[in-house]
């Protein structure tokens, strides 16, 4: 089952991840903020209590796991960004020196 997720994703662009990662994220975010509005307004058992902290705990843990996958990632895209523009201006030398010089003459 693994196996497969991974295939999944490495057929997804790096953007599109990054797009998913994020929601995921804000998600997360959303589920933590209703967690802490409801251990503030509502009257909880102490173990009803200990419950929400614990939730709030894992949500938190979830949320800086999602931020460093989203920062590999993002330095992924980078590189692939720097990747495309090298390869834009070898194109656009390549154009200069062998087909706009050639016309010249």
């Amino acid at each position: 089952m693994a196996k497969l997720k991974d295939k999944r994703r490495e057929k997804v662009s790096v953007a599109t991840e990054i797009d998913r990662l994020e929601e995921r994220k804000a998600l997360c975010k959303d589920n933590l903020e209703r967690a802490e509005f409801k251990s503030r307004k509502e009257k909880l058992s102490e173990k009803e209590r200990q419950e929400l902290e614990d939730e709030m705990s894992i949500m938190n843990e979830r949320v800086q796991k999602l931020d460093k996958e989203l920062e590999t990632l993002r330095g992924e895209n980078r590189k692939n960004m720097l990747l495309s523009v090298a390869l834009l201006v070898f194109s656009a030398l390549f154009y200069y020196i062998f087909v706009y010089k050639e016309d010249e003459s």
